[in-house]
């Protein structure tokens, strides 16, 4: 019986959480709040879909499901463009958020050349839990391109 409720507790710890796990930025200076929102789509494996949400001033607000987390593949570095736009780049995908037009749009990664400011990353922390890192906390990790 003893090792039955070892067992299952084991099983049980090992269950990804199936609530959403919401990470934010408040980058209060530019107007903008990026949040990343990482949810299990798998009970053991590490899965997970992740759906960015940029709210910007008057009201604007922008949705958009990023490449899925398919394996350890979830962190999203942050950068801010010279021209306002912000950057979420990710291993397999990079995305725009223009607060001009105040929409999101997919980017190819060749067009992300030039100066611009690492904000931070969305990633886990040495805790394992889903949360934004400031640029100040944990410096820029570049992404291995296949």
């Amino acid at each position: 019986m003893g090792r039955s409720l070892i067992g299952l507790a084991l099983l049980l710890s090992a269950c990804n959480n199936d609530r959403p796990e919401l990470a934010e930025l408040d980058f209060s200076s530019a107007g903008l709040r990026v949040s990343l929102t990482r949810l299990a789509t798998h009970p053991f494996l590490s899965r997970y879909r992740l759906t960015l949400r940029i709210d910007g001033p008057q009201g604007c607000s922008a949705t958009e499901e990023l490449f899925p987390d398919t394996g350890y593949a979830g962190r999203r570095n942050v950068y801010q463009q010279p021209s306002g736009a912000i950057t979420v780049l990710g291993q397999y995908d990079a995305r725009v958020f223009d607060p001009a037009s105040c929409s999101i749009r997919l980017v190819e990664f060749q067009s992300l050349v030039g100066q611009a400011t690492f904000l931070g990353a969305f990633d886990v922390d040495a805790q394992k839990r889903w949360r934004f890192l400031d640029a100040s906390v944990r410096s820029e990790r570049s992404f291995e391109k296949h």
